[in-house]
């Protein structure tokens, strides 16, 4: 085999793997994806503002689910998680909030982030 037969064959073997690997998250980052989503749930002091609307942390921890289950093809990491599916509407492009329990919204990006600091021991 010659040497651009082996880098032709090399590229295509890459390829294959990427393409197999494009439909989820490696287990490991799923799992964090997931207590993320758990920890979201349980956190019933917090409301969820989504274009307007408040919601509950269980109605908020179905709906990153669904959008999860639905735009999955870019989450590689539980950061991509935060930053294409949990961060701001697909629809509208308006950054979602959180409703602390002082009153007080952040994004909710900046919340998962401390959230998952928190759930993993790093804060």
């Amino acid at each position: 085999m010659t040497v651009f037969s082996r880098r032709v064959c090399c590229l295509i073997l890459l390829a294959a793997a990427s393409v197999g690997a494009a439909g989820e998250p490696v287990p490991s980052e799923k799992a964090r994806i997931d207590r993320l989503i758990d920890a979201v749930a349980q956190n019933t002091i917090a409301r969820f503002v989504r274009n307007g609307s408040v919601y509950s942390s269980a109605d908020a921890a179905e709906f990153l689910r669904q959008k999860l289950r639905a735009f999955g093809d870019r989450v590689k990491t539980v950061y991509d998680f935060i930053e294409h599916v949990a961060s701001r509407s697909s629809t509208s492009g308006e950054i979602y909030k959180v409703r602390l329990a002082d009153g007080r919204e952040v994004p909710s990006g900046d919340f998962l982030r401390a959230e998952l600091a928190r759930i993993e021991g790093h804060r």
